[in-house]
């Protein structure tokens, strides 16, 4: 039987498999190129084959698959498993399971509710529990707990309220229903501002302060020795970026060949892995990390699965997943600095589809009463941005060049602030979306900017020698350490810069700009208030410009977006005026109202 689980050579090695492949991919089934592609899941070959992006005739693809081969299919998905009824007798008491003292949590903290309870047969499918925590206000929140080993259960809520709560908890079993308790929650720490919420077409905080996701991509860093690990940390603590795209299974990919320690579930490559259970260590390890961005004031987006495995955890089935997004939004959405995106590049993820993704869309809803961000990245087609449950539009390049300069179109779009999570990675490998320079990976940025936006960075240049210079070494003994994927060093051009950009907005009233009425050649931005409005030139680089300034009176700055200087135009202005530049590339032009 041939599915989107077969393999492309298998199915060109199959007579009837081919014949179908070459009525519906044509162009890919003879085309010179398909050994490349032999090793590729179906499911994953589709997604860049334009003509089945039409649903009904991708179905039509599949079902022509389905009715060819020998008879044997393949092993079905384990099915769902529903709490035991019996796990404990009618001898145990309820709520006899002891909780903790809880400790006092500053407000944006993790509030934890920690019980010793019970550790036979398979705590991680045979109980469900959840407790609901009463606010300060009278207001209530109510969590799934969960099974964090030896005999520990774990409830856990944001820390959104000064002063007293309380708790009680449901359970399946009896010694963990009915417990309850009370918690303190104190003043928020030194810039600790709250879960990142949507603000029109931009973010705040949810104490007010304004957030900028000018953030990078480092998406298996925690699979990583513990000493590169703390490289990627010690990196992040000297850099500009206030959000980190990172993934929660690990990466088989091009410079992603290393084996990690441990998973999300127990087990390895070699022998297997049990998905009915958990792997609390892993988890500990990773919540901390979590917990050490946000000290630093960086955002967790957290990605929930992706296409480029080898261990399986691509293709677990419906009842794996959805078990594995619950158990982790229970343990994860309690921490202030986590995004949710469902998956990066959603359309490679061959074994599932748009049911899938609205379904597990549906459960991270449901399991984070917190509310975090959620979104879903394509490789390809966009999904649609316009569905509820998506709070911003994460987007991929749709072109080699030109994906910044659509940001505009797209918030109109799908109403809803744009962040090109992946633009291209400055670097040198010989990949093309791996290979742009500083100053391209710097314009993109400003052209997201000026237009209302947001863009990611992302960095892959090889660590081998660059002409007479040698990049220094990352941590650890691999040496294929690229920063886009495992962390470590920096050694871009364009960082500085983006830190240069946050700068310039944050000098923004209400530390934002959106578009503006824009020249034909140039696009222009401005502030909420419309006392500050920037004109960015681009690969352009005009002698002057004359600049229609409009009602009042203006200073003008001329801003050096590659050599991150901004230098005062003498006098104050109004009317028109021509404004004199130094002929080179990259350049900007603020004007600021003085009389207003």
């Amino acid at each position: 039987m041939f599915d989107r689980r077969s393999t492309f050579g298998e199915a060109l090695d199959h007579p009837g498999a081919r014949a179908v492949l070459e009525r519906f991919l044509p162009g890919v089934a003879a085309s010179p190129m398909a050994t490349q592609f032999r090793g590729g899941r179906l499911g994953q070959l589709v997604a860049i084959v334009p003509s089945l992006e039409d649903p009904d005739h991708r179905a039509r693809f599949w079902a022509a698959l389905a009715e060819i081969g020998d008879g044997d299919e393949r092993a079905p998905y384990a099915p769902a498993i529903a709490p035991s009824a019996s796990y404990e007798g009618d001898e145990v008491a309820r709520g006899s399971a002891r909780v903790r003292p809880v400790t006092a949590t500053p407000r944006w903290g993790v509030l934890e509710v920690r019980v010793d309870g019970p550790s036979h047969g398979n705590p991680f499918v045979d109980v469900d529990a959840h407790a609901t925590f009463r606010r300060p206000d009278g207001s209530t929140v109510r969590v799934g707990g969960f099974y964090d080993g030896d005999g520990e259960w774990v409830f856990r809520a944001l820390a959104d309220a000064e002063g007293t709560w309380s708790f009680e908890t449901d359970a399946t079993t009896p010694s963990l229903d009915g417990l309850t308790g009370t918690a303190h929650v104190g003043v928020a720490a030194s810039g600790a501002h709250g879960p990142v919420r949507v603000d029109g077409f931009h973010f705040r905080h949810a104490d007010g302060e304004r957030h900028r996701p000018l953030g990078t991509t480092a998406y298996a860093w925690t699979h990583q020795p513990e000493a590169l690990q703390e490289q990627t940390l010690e990196t992040l603590a000297d850099g500009p970026f206030r959000k980190l795209r990172m993934c929660l299974f690990p990466k088989s990919y091009l410079f992603n060949a290393n084996e990690p320690d441990d998973f999300v579930f127990p087990g390895s490559l070699a022998e297997g892995f049990d998905l009915e259970r958990f792997d609390p260590a892993h988890f500990r390890r990773l919540e901390r990390r979590i917990a050490q961005l946000g000290a630093l004031g960086i955002e967790a987006d957290l990605i929930l699965f992706h296409a480029y495995d080898r261990w399986g955890f691509a293709d677990l089935g419906p009842a794996v997943d959805d078990r594995y997004v619950r158990y982790v939004v229970r343990r994860l959405a309690a921490f202030s600095n986590v995004w949710w995106s469902l998956a990066n590049e959603y359309d490679l993820v061959w074994g599932k589809d748009e049911d899938d993704w609205e379904r597990l869309a549906a459960i991270v809803g449901e399991e984070d009463p917190f509310g975090h961000l959620l979104s879903i990245h394509n490789c390809r087609p966009f999904y649609d941005y316009t569905r509820p449950w998506i709070t911003h539009a994460s987007v991929q390049r749709v072109d080699v060049y030109r994906t910044a300069e659509n940001t505009d179109e797209w918030r109109e779009r799908w109403g809803k602030p744009v962040v090109i999570d992946e633009c291209a990675y400055e670097g040198d490998i010989d990949q093309g979306w791996g290979n742009v320079t500083g100053e391209e990976m710097t314009r993109r940025f400003w052209e997201g900017a000026v237009r209302g936006g947001y863009v990611g960075h992302g960095e892959t240049y090889l660590p081998a020698p660059v002409g007479e210079a040698v990049m220094p070494a990352a941590a650890g003994t691999d040496d294929e350490v690229l920063w886009w994927a495992k962390g470590g060093v920096l050694h871009g051009s364009s960082p500085a810069r983006i830190g240069f950009l946050e700068r310039v907005l944050a000098d923004v009233p209400g530390g934002v700009l959106d578009p503006a009425p824009s020249d034909w050649d140039v696009p222009w931005a401005q502030s909420a208030d419309a006392t500050v409005r920037v004109a960015y030139f681009g690969f352009n680089r005009p002698r002057f410009r004359s600049v229609l300034l409009g009602e009042g009176e203006w200073v003008i700055d001329v801003i050096d977006t590659w050599n991150m200087t901004i230098d005062r135009v003498d006098g104050i202005h109004s009317g028109t005026v021509r404004v004199d530049l130094p002929g080179r590339q990259y350049m900007a032009v603020r004007v600021t109202r003085v009389d207003a």
